[in-house]
């Protein structure tokens, strides 16, 4: 079932969804050579838990972690530990918060030190991606439009975009329908409607676009062991433009009326 919020329910999501950016910037800040991903972690759960939310991947479908951290060839829901970060490694950062009974998710890609410069252009077109099929997620259009712009964006610039993990609507539920491909067909799939909330993620591969799970049972690695880089936010489907709400200071508001 896809659920048409009120403006009632996406104020109590805009207020998930602002607390998970504002423990995205504390857990990026920690970010350098020689930290820990469980320090990361930490961080970003004790600012959760201290403005009287619930981290939401903890224990979610048994994980361990109250975010997911996932490096270099790790596509997501890598689990934080004693992996020390080194310059030059490109760490995803996948978090989530669960207040006054909705959900917020979020997630950036984040240079260690210096980085490649492949690396460096595979997490911007990644972002870049991520604005190209949001363009698309306004009301009248349909779930299909918005994997085939990032796919189009993507591979025209010869990355390649992962198949076996989706976006999806969220809200009351961490994982709501619709499913939300980073790839797809314009004009197929469920029609999008005002009050519909997505969390939009496109995973770009820098090779191949094919994924397996490592025997954790948690965190997907790319089969060629080549870079892959992640960026997601929570938005709210409107006539004419989208709102993002799981922004950061510093980056701007995203609203483009529909062509």
């Amino acid at each position: 079932m896809i659920h048409i919020r009120s403006e009632s329910e996406i104020k109590k999501i805009r207020a998930a969804c602002r607390l998970t950016a504002e423990a995205m910037e504390i857990a990026r800040d920690e970010i350098k050579p020689g930290v820990q991903t469980c320090q990361i972690s930490d961080k970003a759960r004790e600012y959760i838990e201290r403005h009287g939310a619930k981290p939401a991947f903890l224990g979610y479908n048994g994980f361990p972690g109250a975010i997911c951290i996932s490096v270099n060839e790790e596509v997501v829901h890598g689990i934080p530990g004693d992996r020390v970060l080194v310059e030059g490694d490109l760490v995803k950062l996948d978090m989530g918060t669960y207040k006054d009974g909705f959900f917020g998710d979020m997630a950036r890609s984040y240079p260690v030190g210096k980085i490649s410069d492949e690396a460096e252009a595979l997490a911007n077109t990644t972002r870049e991606a991520f604005y190209e099929g949001i363009n698309q997620a306004v009301s009248g259009n349909h779930v299909g439009d918005i994997g085939y712009a990032i796919q189009r964006y993507a591979e025209d610039r010869g990355y390649s975009v992962v198949r076996a993990l989706v976006g999806h609507g969220i809200g009351r539920n961490l994982h709501e329908d619709p499913q939300v491909p980073n790839f797809g067909v314009q004009d197929s799939g469920p029609k999008l409607k005002k009050g519909m909330i997505l969390a939009v993620e496109p995973m770009i591969n820098l090779g191949d676009w094919e994924v397996k799970m490592l025997s954790d049972g948690w965190t997907m690695v790319t089969i060629d062991k080549k870079v892959s880089a992640h960026y997601e936010n929570t938005c709210v489907v409107r006539d004419g433009c989208v709102e993002i709400l799981t922004l950061m200071n510093g980056e701007e508001q995203w609203q483009k009326t529909k062509q």
